[in-house]
């Protein structure tokens, strides 16, 4: 007990759980295979009855690929990037689809925060920069999102550079 200070947690400025955005839901994907293999059975029906054969393996084809495509879509989707700030530190987490952590701890008081912006689609790329190290983050985000993330972000970092601020009381 006495003066042991590391028991203590240290606040959380700022935390965001980063995820690839999916427009097309499990459903969506189901009705929209059903549809593609349907339009590619008949239209390679037609192509067999006319003679042309090789035709119906072609379009069996074309429906594997767009399935093949959406399946590693989806399974890009389970990667994350995690950011979180303390006072005396920010930590980024990424992890790949395949599972694989990376994992990077900078300190507040040397992070700089970078963007790279368009003047006509906005903000592109975000880096957080301290010592020479660039470290990418929010490359799931669009434009817009990546605009709202860099001002909670800033806020944070501002707040990181303050300092912690104990009172007493609780």
């Amino acid at each position: 007990m006495g003066n042991d200070f590391d028991d203590a947690a240290e606040p959380e400025l700022f935390s965001a759980l980063l995820r690839p955005h999916r427009a097309l839901s499990r459903t969506g994907f189901f009705v929209l295979m059903g549809f593609v293999c349907t339009v590619s059975f008949t239209a390679g029906l037609a192509f067999l009855l006319m003679g042309a054969w090789p035709v119906l393996g072609f379009f069996g084809l074309d429906a594997l690929a767009i399935y093949w495509a959406f399946r590693v879509n989806y399974l890009r989707g389970n990667a994350t990037e995690e950011i979180t700030v303390t006072p005396s530190e920010i930590r980024v987490r990424r992890v790949s689809h395949r599972g694989h952590v990376v994992e990077w701890v900078l300190n507040p008081l040397w992070v700089q925060l970078d963007q790279v912006t368009h003047a006509e689609f906005g903000i592109e790329q975000l880096f957080l920069v301290s010592r020479g190290r660039r470290v990418s983050i929010a490359r799931f985000l669009g434009p817009d999102e990546k605009a709202s993330f860099v001002k909670a972000l800033t806020m944070a970092l501002q707040a990181a550079k303050r300092g912690p601020t104990y009172n007493p009381l609780t």
